[in-house]
């Protein structure tokens, strides 16, 4: 609902028809994991509903998510005055479309990767208490941190489309503060979890395989 709010005052209107679609699919794929979750894994779902800032988390991830949080919030009505206000941007019905599959797609990859790993915590502290232990399967036989390479793809897709070109190009900020959480993370990982540093050795890419 915060969300929608946010977009809809930002545009001036409800007569919105892509973001009455993000919003459908973000409640949609939304629903269908917490559900999962629910069912197959109700300790992580716990932790997800954690607040963001918690006891044992790395101080730079607390400035972190206050800073991300920011920036997102300022970015979604950033692409409601671009699309709908005042029109800058045009894009093509059918990258809007594409716009709606990446975000699909960013859904896909974090279903699977929530079943794969019960320590997929929103924050980035060593979860001692629940026996983390390196995650190797599934889609992290592929790229080191999956939920952020989906992360790629919905941010993208979201501006995609709601329509908005100024958008995308914002988004290139908010994918770069990504990269560097996935580099810091690692670096905390690599110190403190037994197994890790040789994971990376062994799944040479972060995000994309084959680029990096």
């Amino acid at each position: 609902m915060g969300l929608g709010a946010l977009l809809f005052a930002s545009a001036g209107t409800l007569a919105w028809p892509a973001a009455w679609a993000y919003l459908a699919l973000m409640g949609g794929a939304s629903a269908v994991i917490e559900l999962m979750l629910l069912r197959d894994d109700p300790a992580l779902l716990a932790e997800r509903l954690e607040p963001p800032i918690q006891q044992g988390q790395e101080f730079w991830d607390k400035v972190w998510i206050v800073a991300f949080l920011l920036l997102f919030l300022a970015w979604l009505p950033l692409m409601a005055v671009d699309a709908v206000r005042f029109g800058w941007s045009h894009v093509p019905t059918w990258l809007q479309v594409f716009g709606g599959g990446a975000i699909v797609a960013c859904y896909c990859i974090s279903y699977l990767t929530f079943r794969e790993n019960t320590f997929l915590a929103p924050v980035v502290r060593l979860q001692t208490e629940r026996g983390h232990h390196v995650v190797s399967t599934g889609p992290y036989a592929r790229v080191r941190h999956p939920m952020y390479a989906g992360a790629v793809l919905y941010l993208a897709g979201t501006a995609l489309l709601l329509g908005s070109w100024y958008g995308l190009g914002a988004s290139v900020v908010l994918i770069a503060g990504i990269a560097v959480r996935a580099v810091l993370e690692e670096r905390m990982l690599a110190r403190e979890l037994p197994g890790y540093a040789d994971y990376i050795g062994t799944v040479r890419y972060r995000l994309v395989p084959g680029v990096w």
